[in-house]
């Protein structure tokens, strides 16, 4: 390498005050002590491959020299970095801030030490400094020229093009070419230049701080954005690379992702001599513990990765820097290493805090100067982000999604404006209920351990923005915070994913919401007060109101299908013409109806509401007329209605048929704004009509028979009753159909379970026992047969089938003494028994119900034997040959679990996965009483441990609860799965003190919500509590015969 010359240092270099801030000290506090002693000059690589030379005292620990580079740069968000360099083995390790830098760099004079990025925050804007950002592109521009930031051509064209933009500025394509033929950012770049010099083109007047910004926020969807890999084998020699993120350990197969473990999912994590364990949360009512083993090259690698995921862990999940163990009198056994320096939490409070002096600087490649502005304390969490994506909303429904000048195939380059940005917060304001977090509890093994995830209520989990998720529900074993979408997905509404990228880019963290922040929402105490002393108190208004709440919602779901699935399809030639024009004609003209029958309600209400001095003139107090006047018109569509039914399955033929229209219409439900599975948007029509005669039914039960407005009501009450009898076969029909096509995906191992005949009855888990003792399985109870299958932790999130039992001669009988299992049951088939137990009394109730009623049904058909599944190999075995077969279920578990086959992309929290992670059961009779039981309106929701309450728009509906900022939203900011909460009044030791409060909780989770009045309140109670405790099977036989479906 060679003398380095004296040259201004990067500081002055950069414009900066030579001693004007240090990176990682909080308010008030100093730099440590120096050593005194001899001195040390050591060589550090900056990102922009300049060198400059430090000299720090030999006994200094690495932090010194790390504050050293950051305060030469005058870095205020410096604990991002580290330091990483090739230890006397040649293993590429980070400095340790605690030890001594001589302990550990034993020949500076030949090494070269590397300022490099070390923590990726899973959002860009969480990066409160320009010159911060400046630096991680310019990490970004490494990798690829690296070849470690893999992805598509036209992803790396696009990157290589904001590059270009921040260094040369303004498209100019002489200027362009030259200039990429003097720079290679990637292998084999001559085969884009001409891409990346069309995207050039679409920057002009980006300034270089906007580039970085789009860089950033393209990079970072990309799976291989922040990996470095580790090479390792599973337990049968395959060979596979490890990788640790924000999120959690990582399994890859080359450059491919194959597995994810959540950090929530991780009890503890340690190695021994070569090799590396995870050890996982067991799972519900498993008796085994469950430990993941990978072999690495040698001990120094192992313990190597190790640290770094310790790190990790603490840098994102933790509050503040853990405490240091006490050192044991006599010996010591195992590792004392632990996580140095500030956490992420720790970083954001105090760049938001601190005001800091502008800076103004300059870019090595850049001709564009710019001015670091966070000279007073922000008051926005992302006051520096450029004003380009601060203002860019996301594009109406039926606008091209893709950022300007991107062709279908790009990365998306604009980021979404999220409504409410809620950076990490301190405990104080009070997120979630819980206490401050714990660091990593330190159990030690023969070489050393940690424990990755004891029950730590991180910063992550109370808010974060968006980010892609390493296992969605995987993660959550109990589903009981708040997640992102229903569907999975973390895709911003304003774009659509190229399908070339990785599928794990298109989804989210269950456990992420702006939600989860007390900021996210203004608080509306005061003002909802006042608001609500003034509107009506009458009854019928509230049900008017109902009325226009749920036509919102009803209309965004019809948009679902005529703007943003059309605008899908329009961009691919996967849908064959038939099949557009049976859908999109059918669902246009609704929703233009609809548009004029939600005007004409919410000016009627702002009538009755006095916002308008019409009233004086007339009664308005009313809202039979209008409601007769559009039911009637609605027959008018009656033929448009009839054809949903057709549609639902020529589209389910389509998928069955077209690989590329299958591949679709999957990447469209990733989306946010697709928050159920698609194919229940297209039965909304059929189902809103019921929500309709629900209303006048209301309507007609509270007016007497002399009110001026009960004629109309009953005279519409009659109208709609009619049209919800003809379709009344055709909705039963549908039902079905729609759900066993869901459950379909959600199964494999099957070929044909969508057959003729065949109806949906329960899914839920119960417990079977087998050899091993008892294990978690998934049941599916049909018509004819029941299935059982397991989960394995793979990419699909998916439910393998391990057996099936025909109903045909099957018994049923309780053996809790037999086996000595509370709420046991023996199943008796003709081939095979099985025995399985429920988590509860009730459960175990609901169970016998359907199944007996299932097998009477299957003894009075008079039809040839059940049409088994395909897949799923015959069953010969007699009863006792069965049980000892069954003990192959745990080693499929394992086949699964280490299993290198990469499946598609699938949704992490359908209902399946919700009872799963709940230990409890749904049924097709639920299902129909959640169909009836939608609701949505604004609610103040509050948290256990808050003091003020937020105003959110709702929405209830297939057992959950979605929360927007406002009706106006597109997509949902958030989701609560409501099996297994239970729904209470706050008592008086809660200390509420409001009307029309009620509360949910689930385990440690607490959630009040306030209702605008007493009708509104029983109304949200009765949907809820629809969803949190299952109606009997007597009971919702009488409710369909009542009520048609």
């Amino acid at each position: 390498m060679g003398e380095i010359e004296q040259k201004p240092s990067p500081g002055s270099r950069l414009g900066a005050p030579e001693n004007s801030g240090v990176s990682t000290l909080e308010h008030g506090q100093k730099l440590p002590p120096t050593p005194s002693g001899k001195l040390m000059s050591i060589k550090i690589q900056m990102l922009d491959d300049t060198q400059e030379a430090f000299e720090v005292p030999q006994r200094a620990p690495g932090k010194v020299l790390l504050d050293a580079v950051c305060n030469h740069l005058n870095l205020v968000e410096g604990d991002y970095f580290g330091l990483e360099f090739p230890d006397h083995k040649k293993i590429t390790v980070w400095l340790d801030l605690l030890k001594p830098i001589v302990k550990q760099i034993r020949r500076p004079k030949h090494v070269v030490v590397k300022f490099v990025v070390k923590f990726f925050p899973p959002d860009h804007t969480q990066l409160q400094e320009e010159l911060t950002r400046y630096l991680f592109a310019l990490q970004v521009k490494q990798d690829l020229a690296q070849g470690r930031l893999t992805c598509n051509d036209t992803s790396a064209a696009l990157l290589i093009s904001h590059i270009v933009q921040s260094e040369i500025g303004d498209f100019d394509e002489a200027s362009d070419r030259e200039h990429l033929a003097k720079n290679k950012y990637i292998p084999q770049q001559d085969a884009l230049e001409d891409k990346i010099v069309e995207f050039h083109h679409n920057h002009i007047g980006q300034t270089p701080a906007e580039s970085d910004f789009q860089l950033l926020e393209i990079a970072r969807r990309l799976e291989m954005y922040g990996i470095r890999l580790h090479p390792a084998k599973d337990r049968e020699g395959t060979k596979i690379n490890l990788a640790v993120a924000n999120t959690g350990i990582l399994v890859f197969q080359g450059f491919t992702k194959i597995n994810a473990f959540n950090w929530a999912k991780v009890r503890k994590l340690s190695f021994k001599r070569k090799r590396f364990l995870i050890k996982l949360r067991p799972d519900a009512n498993s008796s085994y513990q469950d430990t993941l083993e990978f072999l690495m090259a040698s001990r120094d690698f192992c313990k190597s990765f190790w640290k770094i995921c310790v790190e990790h862990h603490a840098f994102f999940r933790l509050f503040e820097e853990p405490k240091p163990k006490p050192k044991p009198v006599l010996f010591s056994r195992g590792s004392s290493f632990r996580f140095s320096g500030r956490t992420q939490k720790q970083v954001l409070d105090y760049v938001k805090e601190g005001g800091h002096k502008k800076v103004q600087f300059e870019r090595k490649h850049s001709k564009i100067q710019s001015i670091r502005s966070l000279a007073t304390p922000p008051t926005e969490p992302n006051s520096e982000v450029p004003k380009q994506a601060q203002q860019r909303a996301s594009p109406p429904p039926g606008a091209a999604p893709e950022p300007a000048g991107a062709p279908p195939g790009a990365a998306p380059a604009a980021p979404e404006e999220r409504p409410s940005p809620a950076p990490p917060r301190s405990p104080a304001g009070g997120g979630r209920a819980g206490g401050a977090p714990r660091a990593p509890a330190e159990e030690e093994e023969e070489d050393g351990a940690a424990a990755a995830a004891a029950e730590d209520r991180s910063p992550q989990s109370k808010a974060q923005p968006p980010q892609p998720s390493t296992g969605s529900l995987t993660g959550s074993p109990h589903l009981s915070e708040l997640s992102i979408n229903s569907q999975g997905g973390a895709v911003p509404a304003s774009v659509i994913l190229s399908p070339n990228l990785s599928p794990d880019t298109k989804q989210s963290s269950p456990l992420v919401s702006p939600l989860l922040n007390d900021q996210a929402c203004p608080r509306t105490d005061d003002e909802e007060e006042g608001r609500r002393k003034r509107f009506p108190t009458d009854k019928a208004y509230f049900i008017a109101k109902e009325v226009s709440t749920t036509e919102r919602t009803y209309l965004k779901d019809l948009e679902v299908i005529t703007s943003w699935f059309q605008s899908t399809v329009s961009k691919e030639d996967a849908m064959p013409e038939a099949l557009k024009s049976l859908i999109f004609p059918n669902f246009e003209p609704l929703h233009k109806f609809h548009t004029s029958f939600l005007k004409e309600t919410e000016q009627r209400l702002a009538l009755w509401e006095g916002r308008s001095n019409a009233h004086i003139r007339g009664d308005y107090q009313r809202i039979g007329d209008v409601l007769l006047k559009n039911i009637q018109g609605m027959k008018q569509l009656a033929a448009h209605l009839w054809k949903h039914s057709e549609a639902l399955e020529a589209l389910e033929t389509g998928i069955r048929s077209s690989r590329r229209l299958e591949n679709l219409c999957r990447d469209f439900e990733l989306q946010k704004v697709c928050y159920l599975p698609l194919n229940t948007f297209l039965l909304r029509p059929l189902h809103r009509l019921m929500h309709y005669k629900q209303v006048l039914e209301r309507l007609c039960k509270h007016h007497p028979p002399s009110h001026p407005d009960f004629r109309d009501c009953r005279a519409a009450l009659a109208e709609i009753t009619e049209m919800v009898a003809q379709l009344h076969g055709t909705m039963i029909k549908m039902e079905n159909f729609q759900k066993l096509h869901e459950l379909k995906k959600d199964l494999i191992g099957i070929d044909n379970l969508v057959i003729p005949g065949r109806e949906f009855i329960r899914l839920g888990s119960l417990s079977k026992l087998s050899g091993k003792g008892l294990q978690q399985r998934m049941f599916f109870l049909f018509n004819d047969v029941l299935l059982y299958t397991s989960r394995g932790l793979t990419a699909s999130n998916q439910f393998k089938v391990h057996g099936q039992l025909p109903l045909y001669g099957m018994t049923i009988e309780e053996s809790e003494d037999e086996w000595g299992v509370p709420h046991c049951l023996t199943l008796r088939g003709q081939r095979q028994s099985i025995i399985v137990a429920a988590s509860s009394r009730s459960e175990m109730e609901k169970w016998v119900e359907d199944i007996q009623m299932a097998i009477d049904l299957a003894e009075k058909s008079s039809g040839p034997t059940p049409e088994f599944l395909a897949s799923s190999p015959p069953d010969n075995k007699s009863p006792d040959e069965a049980t000892v077969a069954d003990q192959e279920s745990e080693d499929d578990l394992s086949a699964s679990r280490t299993s290198l086959e990469r499946q598609a992309p699938h949704r992490g929290n359908t209902m399946v996965h919700v009872c799963w992670h709940r230990n409890t059961s749904v049924s097709m009779v639920d299902f129909s009483v959640a169909v009836e039981n939608q609701l949505s309106g604004n609610l103040l929701r509050k948290f256990k441990n808050s003091n003020g309450w937020q105003k959110l728009w709702v929405v209830f509906t297939n057992f959950c609860l979605f929360f927007y900022k406002s009706h106006q939203d597109n997509h949902p900011l958030a989701s609560l799965p409501l099996l297994g909460y239970s729904l209470t009044i706050p008592s008086e030791s809660e200390d509420i003190h409001k009307d029309y409060v009620f509360k949910l909780h689930f385990k440690s989770h607490v959630y009040y919500f306030r209702a605008e009045s007493e009708y509104t309140f029983e109304r949200w109670m009765e949907v809820i509590r629809s969803a949190t405790s299952s109606a009997s099977r007597a009971h919702i036989l009488s409710h369909k015969e009542s009520h048609v479906y």
